[in-house]
């Protein structure tokens, strides 16, 4: 059996690092899997036994071949099953009898096909965990260790491009043939991944498995791969927080961007949450930087591997062109970064080391004369820029390319280069055959990147400045602790499944999880309202109150800033009626009496629950028009205070919480406590769909006005129990 205590990360370790590997079903016809396997695992050097199966040959490849996994008289770690999917079953349990450790099922033909193969593969599955066997696949291209010259696969472009030295990023897909070609890109441009791993359908190793070992083992820096859905999410964000610890960042393209599907929901929040939101939220919220394609992959990785973080956004362009600056300023800008103006002290120091006729500015443009006849201007800028303490970042967008590494301009600029905390890369207009300098791996080799500009160098750089803005906060402890909500009452009984909360119930709920909300009555005749008006005081508000009826404004259910008895009595029939009109079936409990609220800033916080992340918290500028403007932040719950903030920051609107045109600044802080109580209270109870709308806030409060609260179809009767 499985030990359950024992991690990926130890488990894993015979896929990626075995001493000896068997190839079942290898095969003489060099047109075939077995055959294409054993050449390369001979090709890739392996460094271990390698043992082809074949029940008659010899020898393939010149190595000696056994007729079967028992006629083997050494230990064997891993085994490559270059099998068909009704053979599989049978190769197992030859593998359960010799005490394999590993597997890779190349073979197609399991749940990908339908009812049928899923079950099949659940079978395995379950005979391959019950004798502690792990697998890799089915339906996969396999696994490449670049490091120890492990090829398991039996695809032959791995073996196409020569190996670089820096060997550090690992690489996990969920798409073969494309984790494939990003692995020749990758090559391409000089960067191999130390691991390559095609999880396939993932019947036992997932994704999120692999993803474990690389954030252990140490050899890998970057962890980067191609998601087109997340089985395990829960354990991604853990390891996602662990990698941010350690400053690994985990860099992904996940795919499926679209929101075809998104399901009718009876909350705004459900109606506006789509699955890229929830993903794009969820990488924001654990560090991890999404993708948008293979190529920022591999330039992420190359300006991370430089060995120096970026210490801001403050953006700097050295050009030898005036509309390539322009341009790249333009790509600066649209991804986040800044292109401030330099202060006159910085300009006055560049225009004594630079032509008349060039210009000083940001971009720096030093005319093509620098390109052409003084390619020593190249660095001129550059002591000025590194003594600015407002400038973070330097790009140069060309670069001398017939600097080598016996130049001394070039070991000059290195040696600059090294002893500033400026990140400081070169990004190459790619033209065909002279777009890559001659001292390129000098200088990469010395911590400078050079990157072709046809691998968005600019968005890369980008990305790299918000990792290491999360990974500088993430440092701070105060960041990581999550908000304890320890004072809250027990209202299990109004959360069972399947129901939908009205909101004098919801009222309730809130109540017992101290979320501020306005003075409330529930009224059911005339007289109780009028009664309840003069006790919380006028103006007042009369709602409808029923289950039934979700949007009170459409069901003419709701009457404002009522002055007096004459005016409640008149409102308190007129919204019977209108509810009766409306929804003449409706349970009506009856007609809440509430305090009308101060002027204030509307604003919105929702749950809605994710088939795969659960309950998933939005925030944004509220009122009936939230849905039209639609601007709003994700989190997936729990959270934090910082996620809290992040959340408010995020929104366009944002400026509106720090006062304008005088006004004071708004309660921010009460805002952050709603989110965090409504954290709480999604991790407490099985909320399918929650929303307060609005929170009325002025600089002195955060108050609930509005509350429909559904709970989820799923809810247990253990729910009450766990209580």
């Amino acid at each position: 059996m499985i030990n359950e205590n024992v991690s990926a990360k130890d488990e894993l370790h015979s896929f990626f690092y075995p001493q000896s590997v068997a190839v079942l079903g290898a095969s003489e016809n060099p047109k075939k899997l077995g055959n294409i396997q054993v050449k390369a695992l001979l090709d890739g050097g392996f460094q271990g036994d390698i043992f082809p199966i074949h029940p008659t040959s010899n020898a393939i490849h010149g190595v000696k071949c056994y007729s079967s996994l028992q006629a083997v008289s050494h230990a064997v770690d891993l085994v490559i099953f270059c099998l068909s999917a009704h053979q599989i079953q049978q190769g197992l349990e030859q593998c359960v009898e010799k005490k394999v450790k590993a597997a890779i099922i190349f073979a197609s033909g399991f749940s990908e096909t339908g009812e049928s193969g899923e079950k099949q593969q659940k079978q395995i599955a379950d005979y391959a965990k019950k004798h502690g066997l792990r697998l890799l696949g089915p339906n996969c291209v396999g696994l490449v260790n670049t490091l120890n010259g492990l090829v398991g696969t039996f695809s032959p472009a791995v073996m196409s491009y020569p190996l670089s030295e820096q060997r550090a990023v690992g690489y996990v897909s969920q798409s073969g043939a494309f984790g494939v070609l990003t692995y020749m890109a990758a090559a391409q441009h000089g960067l191999t991944f130390n691991y390559f791993v095609s999880v396939g359908n993932e019947m036992d190793t997932s994704f999120e498995d692999v993803v474990e070992y690389m954030v252990h083992e140490k050899q890998t820096k970057v962890i980067s791969g191609y998601l087109e859905g997340a089985k395990k999410p829960k354990k991604l964000r853990g390891l996602a927080y662990e990698a941010l610890e350690k400053g690994k960042p985990i860099i992904v393209m996940k795919a499926g961007r679209g929101t075809a599907g998104k399901r009718a929901a009876a909350s705004h929040t459900g109606s506006l949450a789509g699955s890229n939101d929830i993903y794009d939220a969820f990488f924001k919220q654990t560090g991890m930087i999404r993708a948008n394609d293979y190529d920022e992959i591999i330039s992420f990785s190359k300006l991370f591997l430089s060995g120096k973080l970026p210490t801001g956004r403050n953006t700097v362009i050295i050009t030898s062109s005036g509309g390539r600056g322009i341009n790249e300023a333009d790509r600066c800008e649209a991804n986040g970064l800044l292109i401030p103006k330099l202060n006159e002290e910085t300009q006055r120091k560049i225009k004594q080391v630079i032509p008349s006729f060039a210009s000083a500015a940001n971009p720096i443009d030093l005319t093509a004369a620098a390109s052409v006849s003084a390619p020593e201007l190249f660095t001129a800028p550059l002591k000025a820029l590194m003594e600015d303490p407002d400038v973070d970042n330097i790009i140069l967008t060309e670069f001398p390319l017939f600097w080598d590494e016996e130049t001394k301009e070039l070991q000059e600029f290195v040696e600059m280069c090294k002893n500033t905390n400026k990140f400081v890369f070169v990004s190459t207009f790619p033209l065909e055959g002279m777009s890559i300098p001659k001292g390129q791996q000098y200088m990469v080799d010395h911590g400078v990147p050079v990157i072709p500009g046809n691998l968005q160098a600019i968005s890369a750089l980008a990305k790299l400045v918000e990792y290491s803005e999360k990974y500088r906060a993430y440092q701070k402890e105060s960041v990581r602790e999550r908000a304890s909500i320890q004072k809250k009452e027990n209202v299990a009984y109004l959360l069972q499944e399947n129901q939908i909360l009205s909101e004098w119930d919801a009222s309730k709920v809130l109540q017992a999880y101290e979320i501020p909300t306005t003075k409330k009555s529930l009224a059911t005749t005339v007289d109780e309202a009028v009664q309840q008006a003069n006790s919380i005081g006028y103006p007042v508000v009369l709602k409808i109150d029923s289950k039934d009826i979700l949007h009170k404004t459409e069901a003419g259910g709701i009457r404002l800033s009522l002055q007096n008895a004459e005016q409640v009595k008149q409102a308190f029939d007129d919204i019977l009626l209108s509810a009766h009109k409306y929804h003449p079936d409706a349970h009506i409990n009856g007609v809440m009496v509430q305090e009308m609220v101060a002027k204030g800033t509307e604003v919105i916080v929702g749950v809605t629950r994710d088939a795969s992340f659960g309950p998933v918290i939005m925030f944004g500028l509220g009122g009936i028009f939230v849905e039209v403007f639609k601007d709003i932040a994700f989190r997936v719950a729990p959270i934090t205070r910082q996620d809290a903030l992040e959340m408010i920051n995020e929104i366009k609107g944002k400026a509106i919480f720090d006062g304008v045109r005088g006004e004071e600044a708004l309660d921010v802080e009460g805002i952050v406590d709603i989110l965090l109580r409504v954290s709480s209270l999604v991790q407490d109870y099985d909320i399918e769909e929650l929303d307060l709308n609005p929170i009325i806030v002025t600089e002195k409060c955060a108050k609930a006005v509005d509350a429909l609260i559904v709970t989820s179809a799923a809810q247990t009767e253990n729910m009450l129990a766990r209580r």
